[in-house]
């Protein structure tokens, strides 16, 4: 140690040297920490950049109205349900004379009515299963690091910078 001091100038040209040759180094291998950090910073740009799209949402009169006609099934098809016993009170023979009507839906017809109606219904269902949380599971995918020092630590890296 005291004979690379002496032969380099001390600990500060010892230092300088060291940092030289790394440079040297990077020119021909890039720094594999740095390129991480780099394509750490671009990716969470990125993903900010997106986020901050999506921030300030205002839906307009097109996405209410839409959202509006999502919503009419359910409530049409129980009124609608509701509304056939009533009519079947009000007026039996027409009552009867439409289901007669009815008789003469070719099958494939009605095949497809029981389609349409079970994958919408079950596309609703599935959509608020995929969404609902699990009881007992970390809220966020990042909800287990607490647990892990290095994790933490880049995270008060990262809120520092």
């Amino acid at each position: 140690m005291g004979l690379i001091s002496k032969v380099f100038g001390g600990a500060a040209a010892t230092t300088a040297l060291g940092n030289a040759a790394t440079a040297v180094a990077e020119v021909f291998v890039p720094n594999a920490t740095k390129t991480m950090e780099a394509s750490q910073a671009a990716y969470r740009a990125a993903l900010d950049e997106h986020g901050a799209e999506f921030q300030h949402i205002r839906p307009g009169f097109f996405d209410r109205f839409v959202n509006g006609l999502n919503r009419m099934p359910r409530p049409m098809l129980a009124l609608g349900t509701l509304s056939l016993f009533i009519y079947a009170m009000v007026d039996p023979a027409g009552f009867s004379e439409r289901m007669i009507g009815l008789n003469y839906v070719p099958e494939p017809l009605w095949w497809l009515l029981g389609a349409i109606v079970s994958f919408y219904f079950g596309a609703r269902e599935a959509h608020y299963f995929r969404t609902k949380p699990v009881p007992g599971a970390p809220a966020t995918a990042s909800a287990g690091a607490e647990e892990n020092a290095a994790l933490i630590e880049l995270g008060a890296r990262q809120a520092a910078s």
